[in-house]
């Protein structure tokens, strides 16, 4: 303790910072006439209120009695972890506390087994007075008034730059809607059908300054895309409704391109789209139709350097086997560009030897291939399967192949 008290405030504060719990921190004012006052200029707090026999009452009093003797200029995070002992109603009160502090980032995490958690009305006073907010992530949540609360809380945030929606099942909202000219990067994540079938599902997004997006939607719903993209830069697009174009359509200017889509022959693919800039792919195997999107991506993106192929998801017992069909001609992108191939969860099926063997042959500046076999293939299987792609003709002299 002698040797941290030398330390410069600076540094002690940046080490009070990194405890758990900010009743920890206020414990230090106990050690020496130095320390008495240190704790109240630390600018990160934790308020754990998690705890199975805390008393939330005594809990309260020490948050708003040490908030306000604090005197850091400025609190970079202030992070609330609600239990058992808290309820929605619990939350006005944390907001509150905030509101009355100037808070860079405020984090309420709710440490508990799926229940009714409401956003409190709340939280659009806070967001209304905040007319600076930048980062908005709102996890597993519930929202009173569907819809238009979440519309109304969205459009209070006139200057965001990151939106975070993760959905659970019924959460009150049917079309996640998100129109916000500032925004940079967005993450929708709807794993879970709605069980009420009268209510639509799906999101509508007009972001024209967005950079990086993640969308996960399992809904089956529509998706409209209002505005192009002219910054984007990363996407990630994982989706069962099967009208896809504009969608797709809206990421032909990303360098880095993650897909999982319910693609067919005619339908899904943006005609007439050149992914001019894309230099990094990575395409899901679940949907019959994958060989058709990898060979129109492949033939509209010359620049690609890294591929990577994988299924994410089960394949479904129902759908028929996807059919290879060799190229008139090759990619652009393979006999210039292609110097990293790597393949996940390979199963061996007879289709994927022919997209690996056509790949492997057709690369002319490939450096590295590594195929990495599913792990429910046996140890005997597995060796024949290596031997096998060994035998593979690679085009490239200077090409790795590795197998795991």
């Amino acid at each position: 303790m002698d040797r941290i008290s030398h330390l410069h405030d600076e540094l002690i504060l940046d080490i009070l910072s990194s405890l758990p719990n900010a009743k920890d921190v206020a414990a230090t004012m106990m050690l020496s006439k130095r320390w008495r006052f240190l704790w109240t200029m630390v600018p990160r707090l934790v308020y754990d209120a998690s705890y199975l026999d805390i008393d939330y009452g005594r809990f309260s009093t020490f948050v708003n009695r040490s908030l306000l003797l604090h005197k850091a200029p400025l609190i970079d995070t202030l992070h609330f972890k609600i239990g058992y002992a808290c309820s929605s109603g619990d939350i006005p009160a944390l907001i509150r506390a905030a509101d009355e502090r100037r808070v860079h980032e405020l984090i309420i995490e709710i440490d508990t087994p799926p229940r009714t958690w409401f956003l409190p009305m709340m939280l659009l006073h806070y967001c209304f007075s905040h007319a600076s907010l930048k980062n908005l992530s709102l996890i597993s949540m519930k929202y009173p008034g569907g819809d238009e609360f979440f519309n109304t809380l969205i459009s209070s945030c006139p200057i965001l730059e990151d939106l975070v929606v993760k959905q659970i099942l019924n959460d009150n909202l049917a079309i996640v809607t998100v129109r916000v000219p500032s925004l940079k990067r967005l993450v929708l994540n709807q794993e879970v059908k709605n069980v009420v079938k009268s209510i639509a599902n799906g999101f509508v997004i007009n972001t024209p300054a967005l950079e990086c997006m993640n969308i996960v939607d399992f809904s089956t719903g529509c998706n409209i895309v209002e505005s192009d993209m002219p910054n984007i830069v990363k996407a990630k697009v994982d989706i069962f409704h099967p009208r896809t174009e504009q969608l797709l359509g809206s990421t032909t200017l990303a360098k880095y391109l993650h897909l999982c889509l319910p693609t067919s022959k005619n339908v899904s693919y943006p005609a007439g789209n050149i992914f001019n800039r894309l230099v990094h792919l990575r395409l899901c195997t679940c949907e019959t139709e994958w060989i058709n999107l990898l060979m129109r991506l492949l033939r509209n993106s010359p620049s690609l350097r890294v591929l990577e192929i994988e299924q994410v998801h089960y394949l479904r017992y129902y759908q028929p086997r996807p059919c290879w069909s060799e190229p008139s001609s090759i990619p652009e992108c393979l006999t210039h560009n292609l110097e990293t191939f790597k393949w996940e969860h390979y199963y061996g099926a007879e289709e994927e030897k022919e997209v690996a063997a056509f790949i492997l042959r057709s690369s002319i500046c490939l450096k590295k291939a590594t195929i990495i076999l599913h792990r429910s293939i046996v140890h005997d299987e597995k060796l024949e399967m290596n031997k096998e792609l060994s035998l593979l003709p690679i085009c490239s002299p200077i090409c790795q192949l590795a197998f795991s």
